[in-house]
């Protein structure tokens, strides 16, 4: 019998530990000059195009809330040689 509860308890333990945060999808707010972020936790940051020249990325993050939110802005593309 305690192995049984040992067992059941190792399960619980072990499977609580592969839980993840589930990630809502929200649409994406383009980034303004002199917003105010409150950003606790990035969770994802899409790739920039191979381009030379302004891209746009997305970065999903959560506030101190715990809300989910998705930014857009742009960055310089991985596409320029010298």
């Amino acid at each position: 019998m305690k192995n049984i509860l040992f067992l059941a308890l190792s399960l619980t333990a072990s499977l609580s530990a592969y839980a993840q945060d589930v990630v809502v999808a929200t649409e994406a707010v383009p980034y303004q000059y002199g917003m105010h972020l409150d950003v606790a936790k990035v969770i994802h940051i899409t790739e920039a195009a191979n381009v030379c020249g302004p891209t746009p990325v997305q970065m999903t993050y959560q506030d101190s809330q715990g809300k989910t939110h998705t930014l857009e802005y742009s960055i310089i593309g991985g596409g320029c040689t010298n």
